[in-house]
């Protein structure tokens, strides 16, 4: 039971430093809209990230749904905020070349923080 619980906590944890990274630290010209879909995507890329699957542009359009350009135009401003790090990989069939990316180690740490002070507050 302890780990679903610290399961959900580091979820909740990491929708509020979601929210937090993106809505209270907007980038000169973007639109509310364009804040909106960074959230969410940083949410699937969460989701996948803890199910173990490899943060690649191919991997996203097939979860999402979404076209390459629509996951660029979430994905990109999150590298530049610094909360994604990309790398460009051999793609899958070994021939050229995919994006794959992969959050920033500090997210974590500072989730791993914010977790031991709740723990420690009850």
């Amino acid at each position: 039971m302890t780990s679903t619980l610290n399961a959900h906590w580091q979820s909740q944890l990491f929708a509020a430093y979601a929210l937090q990274e993106v809505f209270d630290k907007p980038v000169e010209g973007e639109t509310p809209q364009s804040r909106l879909k960074q959230v969410g995507m940083m949410t699937v890329l969460y989701m996948m990230h803890q199910s173990h699957e490899k943060l690649t542009l191919s991997n996203i359009i097939k979860i999402t749904g979404l076209t390459r350009n629509a996951v660029a135009e979430s994905v990109d401003p999150l590298v530049e905020r610094g909360i994604l790090i990309e790398t460009i990989v051999k793609n899958s069939m070994g021939r050229g070349t995919a994006r794959q990316f992969e959050f920033c180690p500090g997210i974590f740490d500072r989730l791993r923080l914010s977790q031991e002070q709740q723990k420690s507050e009850s």
